[in-house]
C-alpha cells in the first residue's frame, strides 16, 4: 500500500513507482485500456472476443460510460463482468469502478466495501494512476461515512504522487477534512505520519484562537515551527484569505436583551451564557472587552438606542431577541453599528450589511435530519411536525432540504390529537388495507387467515418534530402498529433533557439533533455554569449554550463574512453564515437507548 513510500523522497518515489509499474508480475495481469472507440463498439467487439478479453472490453466500456455521465449504463455493463475470474489489476480496476458508483449514488458504506476487496493488497504493483485513482475513491468513501480522520490519513498518502492541479485540490482537501475534525479529536490524535501530524496541529492551533488576530499569530507561529510542510510552503485558500482578513479588534459591546417581560427568563439565560463566555476568555488571556447591558423593554426607539451605542464607541451590538424588533432591523437599508440580533426576521427580506441573524432555528434541524436520513441511505420518508406556524416550517424545511438531495416524501402531515393518533400512523403506513386484503381472502376461501397485518414497503423512515409528550406516543404505536423497525429521525424538542428514564424508555430508538452543550456533561463551561445555575444541566441549556456561541461569533463575523466556508465549533452546534447572513447550525445526533442517551458518531457536513 501506498504508506509503505511516505519515507522516500519524492523523486526517488516517482522512480520507484515507475519501475514497478514496468515490471508487472504476471500473476497480476494487465489493467484495462480504452481505445479511441465508443462504447457500443467495445461491447460489440467483446461480444465477439474470448472471455479473458471480453472481460477487458466490458470494463473498459464500463469505465467509459462512468467518465461521460452515464452510471446506470456503467452499472449494467459491470454487472456482466464475474469479478472472481479477473486477474488481480482488473479486480482493483472493477472494484474502484463499483465503488465510484456507489459514491455517485450516495453511498459511501457500499463503496467502501468494493475498496476492501482482497485485490487491493496489491495496489502498490499497479500504476499510479490506478494508486492514486483507488486511494481518492476511497478517501471520498471515507470522508462520506464521517471518518475525516482516516480520509485525510488516504488523501496524505496520496499527495507525493499528484501534481499540478490535482495536487492543489487534494491539498485544499485536506485541509477541509481537519479543519472540521472536532478539536478533542484534533487535539487526542496520535499520528505517526509527520504531514498529518502537522496538518492537525494547524487545524488545532487555528482552532483555539479565540480571536481573528489570534487566529493570524497561530497560523505565523505554526508555519514558523513547519517550515517545510506541506501546507506551510502553501497555506491552504482559506488560511491564506484568513491571513490577509484585517482585524479590527473588539472592545467595547451592547447586549440589548428584553430583562423584563415574557422573555425576560430566556433573555437571562441568554446573558448568563454570553457573560460566562465572557469570563472564560479573560482567564485564557484574551483581550479585555467592555459589554454594556441594555434593556430592550425599556428603550424609546431603537434609533434612540443606537445614539447611545454611538456615543459610548460601542462596535458591536448583540440583541435584540424580541421577533418584532429584529424585522424592524431587517427593514432598514442600513444600519449605524454591525448587530448580531438573536432571533429571525421573516424569510425573503433581504437585511442591510450589517445585519446577522442567529437563534435556535428548528429550520436548521429539519435541514439536519434530511442529511443526516441520506447519508443512512434512507430515500422515502414520511414526516410529521405539530399543527400550526411553527409545525409548517419545521416541515416546510424538511420537505426542500430533502427532496434537494433527491429523496421522496411520501407525506407531510400535522399531528394528530392523541385519541387520534394510532389511526393516522395506521393509515399513513396503510395498515388497514393490510387488514382489508387479509379480510378479503378470508371470505374468499371460507378460511381463517393467519396473517399479521405489514405496513407499507416503501417508506424508510419518519421525520418527526414533537414535543417529548407527543413523541412518547408516536414510537410505542409504532411498535403495536407492526412498524417499530420503521426508523425516527427527530429535533432536539424530543429530548426533555429531564434524565426520565420512563420517558426516555418510551423513546427508544428515536435518533435526534442535539446540541453539544446537552450531549457533553465535561464541557468546561458548562461545568463552571452547572455550579452556578443548575438549571443550565437541562433544556435551558439550550439558551446558556447560545449565548456562549454569541459571544464566540462576536470577533468572526467579518471573518464569516470574507470566508464564506468557515465553520465554528460551538457548544450549541457547528456554526457557518446560510443566506440573508443568518447563522445556520449543524448538530450532532444522539438516540434513545435503554433508558440513556447515546451520542452518534458525527457524519460530515456539507
Amino acid at each position: 500500500m501506498l504508506a509503505r513510500f511516505r519515507s522516500i523522497l519524492p523523486i526517488s518515489l516517482a522512480i520507484l513507482l515507475a519501475a514497478c509499474a514496468g515490471s508487472q508480475s504476471p500473476s497480476l495481469g494487465e489493467l484495462p485500456r480504452t481505445p479511441q472507440t465508443s462504447t457500443q463498439q467495445l461491447l460489440e467487439q467483446a461480444r465477439r472476443s474470448e472471455a479473458e478479453e471480453a472481460a477487458a472490453l466490458r470494463l473498459a466500456a464500463a469505465d467509459q460510460s462512468l467518465q461521460q455521465g452515464n452510471p446506470a449504463q456503467a452499472r449494467s455493463i459491470l454487472e456482466q463482468v464475474p469479478l472472481q475470474s479477473l486477474t488481480p489489476a482488473q479486480q482493483v480496476f472493477a472494484s474502484t469502478l463499483l465503488a465510484e458508483l456507489a459514491l455517485a449514488a450516495g453511498d459511501s458504506g457500499k463503496a467502501l466495501q468494493a475498496l476492501n476487496h482482497p485485490s487491493f493488497a496489491r495496489l502498490g504493483e499497479l500504476p499510479v494512476e490506478q494508486q492514486i485513482r483507488s486511494q481518492s475513491a476511497r478517501a471520498q468513501a471515507l470522508e462520506g461515512e464521517g471518518q475525516s480522520l482516516a480520509a485525510a490519513r488516504e488523501r496524505v498518502f496520496i499527495a507525493p504522487l499528484l501534481s499540478g492541479a490535482a495536487q492543489e485540490e487534494n491539498h485544499e482537501k485536506i485541509w477541509a477534512l481537519v479543519s472540521n475534525m472536532p478539536q478533542e479529536q484534533l487535539q487526542n490524535a496520535r499520528e505517526t505520519d509527520q504531514d498529518l501530524a502537522g496538518w492537525l496541529s494547524l487545524a488545532a492551533a487555528v482552532k483555539a484562537a479565540g480571536t481573528v488576530s489570534g487566529q493570524q499569530q497561530a497560523i505565523d507561529d505554526w508555519t514558523a515551527r513547519h517550515a517545510q510542510h506541506p501546507a506551510a510552503r502553501s497555506l491552504p485558500s482559506p488560511l491564506a484569505r484568513l491571513r490577509e482578513l484585517a482585524d479590527q479588534p473588539l472592545s467595547r459591546i451592547a447586549l440589548l436583551l428584553p430583562m423584563q417581560g415574557s422573555l425576560a427568563n430566556v433573555a437571562q439565560a441568554l446573558r448568563d451564557g454570553f457573560l460566562a463566555a465572557h469570563l472564560q476568555a479573560r482567564q485564557a488571556g484574551q483581550p479585555e472587552l467592555n459589554i454594556d447591558l441594555y434593556d430592550s423593554t425599556s428603550l424609546q426607539s431603537l434609533d434612540n438606542f443606537y445614539q447611545q451605542a454611538e456615543a459610548k464607541g460601542t462596535q458591536l451590538v448583540v440583541g435584540p431577541l424580541e421577533k418584532e424588533l429584529v424585522r424592524q432591523l431587517s427593514g432598514r437599508s442600513s444600519l449605524p453599528i454591525t448587530t448580531l440580533a438573536l432571533n429571525y426576521g421573516d424569510a425573503g427580506q433581504q437585511p442591510p450589511a450589517q445585519l446577522f441573524q442567529f437563534g435556535l432555528a428548528a429550520e436548521d434541524e429539519a435541514r439536519d435530519a434530511a442529511q443526516r436520513a441520506w447519508a443512512d441511505g434512507h430515500r422515502r420518508a414520511i414526516a410529521l411536525a405539530p399543527r400550526g406556524e411553527w409545525g409548517n416550517r419545521v416541515l416546510d424545511a424538511f420537505n426542500k432540504q430533502w427532496q434537494q438531495l433527491g429523496g421522496t416524501v411520501v407525506a407531510a402531515e400535522a399531528l394528530a390529537e392523541p385519541v387520534q393518533l394510532a389511526n393516522q400512523i395506521a393509515d399513513l403506513l396503510q395498515l388497514r388495507a393490510s387488514e382489508s386484503r387479509a379480510q378479503r381472502l378470508q371470505g374468499t376461501t371460507n378460511e381463517a387467515v393467519a396473517a399479521e397485518p405489514s405496513r407499507r414497503q416503501d417508506v424508510d423512515f419518519i421525520f418527526l418534530a414533537a414535543t417529548p409528550q407527543q413523541a412518547q406516543q408516536v414510537r410505542p404505536t409504532l411498535i403495536f402498529q407492526y412498524a417499530g423497525d420503521l426508523p425516527v429521525y427527530a429535533t432536539s424538542h424530543v429530548h426533555s433533557a429531564t434524565q426520565n428514564r420512563t420517558q426516555y424508555l418510551d423513546l427508544d430508538g428515536v435518533q435526534f439533533a442535539e446540541t453539544p452543550w446537552l450531549l457533553d456533561p465535561e464541557l468546561p463551561l458548562r461545568r463552571q455554569l452547572e455550579q452556578q445555575w443548575p438549571q443550565a444541566a437541562g433544556s435551558l441549556g439550550r439558551l446558556y449554550a447560545m449565548g456562549a456561541d454569541a459571544y464566540l461569533l462576536a470577533p468572526r463575523l467579518g471573518q464569516l463574512v470574507a470566508i464564506p466556508d468557515t465553520r465554528l465549533e460551538g457548544v450549541s452546534g457547528y456554526l457557518s453564515l446560510g443566506a440573508e447572513q443568518r447563522i445556520q447550525r449543524a448538530l450532532p445526533w444522539a438516540r434513545f437507548r435503554d433508558g440513556q442517551i447515546e451520542r452518534l458518531p458525527d457524519q460530515p457536513h456539507p
